[in-house]
């Protein structure tokens, strides 16, 4: 019976630790777009948009090469981490954290957009009546209505950012205890042949993935509108 090395155990918990920050950091920023992409009326909304899908349709290597030309030490992001005396991103934690929340960013907007939008203006309008200011009517009436929204976000953000490859595997490189997340283990051991030790995280990967879909199933997520 094949049993995991420590190398793959350090990878799953690398794995688990970058998609928890990814989804805390991707629910901060992903809050107040949806909210503006449901009720904005600005011209440029559509491009907005458009930008936030753009990790749906391009390959993930892609935007791992731009993302690691912009955090290189040519690049202007590089700069001024470098100006900041914050180092360089690139092949480090906290690159694949900043490769990760634009990777998974559609998964989450998109379905607290929904939900948001889904909720329409006559609780907010009632509200507001009640003399309730627009901070309240967010906290106190969006966000309850939005629940099911920002579940379903939470759910697909977190999955999402366990299964990446290309976008880490080009920010982070394979640096076992650093960047090597589980689906660069996987590749690792399909390279070498290691069929076993690849089939028991494969497996994990398939469990998981299936879990969070009957999860996604069972809550009824109606706002799950993410385009396929």
């Amino acid at each position: 019976m094949t049993t995991l090395d420590p190398s793959d155990l350090q990878a799953v918990w690398l794995t688990l630790k970058l998609a928890s920050v990814s989804t805390f950091l991707l629910l901060l920023i992903a809050t107040p777009l949806a909210w503006w992409l449901a009720h904005s009326k600005q011209w440029y909304k559509g491009m907005v948009a458009a930008l936030v899908a753009l990790p749906l349709v391009i390959p993930p290597t892609v935007l791992g090469f731009y993302l690691l030309l912009l955090m290189g030490p040519h690049g202007v992001v590089g700069d001024l981490t470098s100006a900041l005396h914050l180092g360089r991103l690139p092949f480090t934690f906290a690159g694949l954290v900043v490769g990760s929340v634009l990777f998974s960013l559609p998964f989450a907007v998109q379905p607290i957009q929904n939900a948001f939008e889904a909720m329409g203006k006559r609780p907010l309008e009632v509200a507001a009546t009640l003399r309730a200011s627009a901070w309240d009517r967010f906290v106190s009436v969006a966000l309850p209505l939005a629940r099911p929204g920002f579940l379903t976000a939470i759910i697909l953000a977190f999955a999402h950012t366990v299964g990446e490859f290309g976008v880490v595997l080009m920010l982070g490189g394979n640096i076992p205890g650093e960047t090597r997340v589980l689906s660069v283990a996987i590749y690792n051991h399909v390279e070498a042949m290691e069929y076993s030790a690849a089939h028991w995280l494969a497996g994990g990967m398939v469990l998981f993935s299936f879990v969070v879909l009957l999860a996604l199933y069972l809550a009824g997520g109606k706002s799950w509108k993410v385009a396929q």
